[in-house]
């Protein structure tokens, strides 16, 4: 019997690791190796600099201050409020706190909800904690971080992040998600969004590339030499996923701003001073609508009708004929448009007070337009997929 016991397998060091300090490790590890490999790029791009550019210190304090603005932060500048989330670094870390909670729920699978909801609050509440902490410790008289603001971001983000990792890697979503065509509609939400976002960044794409040559400009006028060069391109790529969203709004109708003095729509172009980014290079050079503006009025409809495909095809054998998949795909392009206003809100902000108080495109306008053209093309998309699956 003894000799049987020995050769039975033990537990793991994961195993025998308490699950709260489990998930407080994971959520110190999103924090610690996300801000450090942004401080390290920072300093990459100090050191192109001929005249020194900013100490380590200064690019960690610059790398904590970006942290804050992708959790939704602000910050009290001598021109006014920054309050201008970074999307890209904002995904990236909403990815990172996902991986962990699916990291957490594959180690102790199978987990219970009682586990899951314990390592969520766990993970949340550190992470919740080492961003005020950051907070706190970046704060300065000449950059006021806005406590409240950045608290309640880090509090939205941290829980949507480890909930949906740790809620779809331990199946417990499975039974909300099993009800009726609830799976087919959120896949064809996602898979509307994303071919929305993927349309729009093709569009600023080709109007910088068709304005290549004011870009260069406006990035030479700004010196720094190769270390200005790499972080002007560095920031133009962390603000991709905002000049994207802004360009849904421009697709949906409304358009969008660059301050009071600058909106772009197809109905006009309004040009005033904008902030020397050269990412904004691709922005209409004339008053005069340009012709990827009314190319663009495509990508709801475009959208609605991958988001009503996708539906189609996941429709199940048991959720109805092709009638039924065209009403779920209306409420698909519905909830589409939705997460498209969600989307544009938080992509959108101020660059200080006054002129610049408000940046991107409007987002209860932008998510009925998207809603109304994505809803039509969604029902006619499902129905027509399910009406050839059943062929």
């Amino acid at each position: 019997m003894v000799s049987l016991l020995a050769r039975l397998p033990r537990p793991s060091r994961v195993g025998a690791v308490p699950l709260v300090g489990l998930a407080a490790a994971a959520s110190v590890a999103v924090s610690v190796v996300g801000l450090a490999g942004l401080w390290l790029a920072l300093v990459v791009v100090q050191t192109l600099d001929p005249a020194g550019g900013q100490s380590v210190g200064e690019s960690a304090v610059l790398a904590g201050r970006l942290w804050l603005l992708a959790h939704g932060g602000e910050l009290e500048l001598a021109s006014g409020p920054l309050a201008l989330a970074p999307l890209l670094l904002t995904l990236g870390l909403t990815w990172g706190l996902s991986q962990a909670g699916r990291g957490i729920a594959r180690l102790r699978a199978p987990i219970t909800r009682a586990d899951a909801l314990r390592a969520g609050g766990v993970m949340a509440g550190v992470h919740l904690v080492l961003t005020v902490l950051l907070a706190l410790v970046v704060d300065a008289p000449d950059a006021r971080v806005g406590l409240l603001r950045t608290t309640a971001g880090a509090a939205v983000l941290a829980v949507v992040g480890t909930g949906w990792g740790l809620g779809r890697e331990s199946g417990l979503l499975d039974p909300v998600l099993d009800r009726g065509p609830t799976r087919a509609v959120v896949r064809g939400v996602l898979a509307g969004l994303l071919a929305a976002l993927g349309l729009c960044t093709a569009v600023v794409a080709v109007a910088v590339v068709s304005d290549a040559q004011g870009y260069a400009t406006l990035s030479g006028s700004l010196g720094g030499a190769g270390a200005g060069a790499v972080g002007l391109a560095g920031l133009a790529l962390l603000l991709l996923p905002n000049a994207a969203a802004a360009v849904l709004g421009l697709a949906a109708g409304p358009g969008f701003f660059v301050g009071s003095g600058t909106l772009v729509s197809v109905h006009g172009v309004t040009l005033d001073a904008v902030p020397a980014l050269p990412l904004l290079a691709a922005l209409p050079d004339t008053q005069a609508v340009p012709l990827i503006a009314f190319v663009s009025q495509v990508i709801p409809a475009l959208a609605g009708l991958v988001a009503g495909a996708t539906v189609g095809r996941w429709f199940g054998d048991d959720d109805g004929g092709s009638v039924v998949a065209g009403l779920t795909g209306v409420l698909t392009g519905v909830l589409l448009g939705v997460a498209a206003g969600v989307l544009v809100w938080l992509a959108g902000g101020s660059l200080g007070d006054g002129a610049m108080a408000q940046v991107g495109a409007p987002p209860l306008a932008t998510a009925i337009a998207v809603a109304a053209q994505a809803g039509i093309a969604a029902a006619v998309g499902a129905a027509v997929t399910r009406w050839r699956a059943h062929g």
